[in-house]
């Protein structure tokens, strides 16, 4: 077995020390300069549904179909239920709003359709691979709402 002096050890500990740290800041930097070539070349693309959904040119038509609905239903209701005991309105009452949120299911759907559909084609023209709402994303990806907001317009 090899002997070494105090001094011997020291230097070869602080050796080892400089070794690991050295080692350690060339990882941290590799891996930062991965993350900040990822984030401005990103096939990611971020949009902020909320946003969409409000800008949405068809929201306002849908808005007014289901006001039309409502009232309809709740004439048709009190129409129908004025001879009603407590346990058949109670029936009614929910059938009736079975069939708003059905009509609700069916708008909501159409607008999503359209919606994914401007979705895919922005996200095609930009090369992008995939696309979050924003609300999921903490860091990163491209910002393509105005330009989804825009081909919704189109149609």
């Amino acid at each position: 077995m090899i002997k070494l002096e105090k001094k011997q050890v020291k230097i070869v500990s602080i050796l080892i020390a400089v070794i690991f740290i050295g080692s350690v800041v060339a990882i941290a930097l590799t891996q930062t300069g991965n993350i900040a070539s990822a984030a401005s070349s990103s096939s990611v693309g971020v949009i902020d549904m909320q946003q969409i959904m409000a800008s949405h040119p068809d929201r306002e038509n849908a808005n007014t179909q289901m006001e039309a609905l409502q009232a309809e239903i709740e004439k048709e209701f009190n129409e129908r239920s004025a001879g009603m005991g407590e346990k058949e309105k109670a029936d009614y009452a929910q059938q009736c709003r079975e069939r708003v949120a059905q009509k609700y299911s069916e708008l909501l759907e159409t607008l999503m359709t359209s919606v994914e559909a401007a979705v895919k084609k922005v996200a095609d023209k930009k090369g992008l691979a995939v696309v979050l709402d924003k609300a999921a994303v903490v860091y990163g990806g491209q910002e393509i709402t105005a330009e989804v907001i825009t081909e919704l317009g189109k149609k």
